[in-house]
């Protein structure tokens, strides 16, 4: 590439920045950035919270996966502009949103109830895909309280269907463990939903 063209492609580049403010784990950053930044590179590249991985980077795996206003949503398919406005919550911030729910001051040690369940069950071999299962539960967990069905609830009458293990394979189904370390994990949300019940 000449000179001249490295010149006008970074002239490119600087022109199309755009400000924008994202609001990750309960604090607001205001960044510049190329329209077409998906959120998951702001938040690894920009914001230096790398627990969001980045797996397939075409929303198959689920390594991706954070809270966007409390849904989850895979963040290489998002583009960080579109959740402006909406609060972000990645593995970082999880353990904070526990605490707030519980009304209780976050401790610098403390871990979500999930985070908690994965480590006494042995929900990880790698630990590759491990935040975004923990973050897809968390979203999972919540859809459940709001009685969504999935597309095995027997009962769509219920206002909260029982979480059987048929049910959280089938809700966690977005979420790939090339470890195969579903049984452990499955364990780990059945436990948490068994509490919170």
């Amino acid at each position: 590439m000449n000179d001249r063209v490295a010149a006008a492609a970074a002239a490119v580049g600087e022109d199309s920045r755009v400000p924008c403010v994202l609001r990750v784990n309960g604090d607001c950053h205001a960044l510049e950035l190329d329209p077409r930044t998906t959120l998951l590179d702001a938040l690894r590249e920009n914001l230096a919270l790398t627990g969001t991985k980045k797996g397939c980077d075409h929303g198959q795996c689920g390594a991706c996966t954070v809270l966007l206003a409390g849904r989850r949503v895979n963040a290489c398919l998002m583009l960080a502009l579109m959740t402006e406005g909406d609060e972000v919550t990645t593995i970082e911030g999880l353990p904070a949103l526990a605490a707030r729910a519980a009304t209780a001051p976050p401790s610098p040690d403390a871990l979500h109830p999930l985070q908690q369940a994965f480590l006494s069950h042995d929900g990880f071999q790698c630990g590759y895909c491990t935040p975004g299962q923990i973050c897809s539960a968390a979203g999972m967990l919540e859809e459940a309280r709001q009685g969504m069905p999935s597309h095995v609830t027997a009962d769509l009458g219920q206002d909260r269907p029982p979480l059987s293990p048929e049910e959280i394979r089938e809700r966690m189904s977005g979420n790939l463990c090339r470890c195969g370390a579903y049984p452990n994990i499955i364990d780990a949300i059945a436990e948490v939903a068994t509490a919170e019940a």
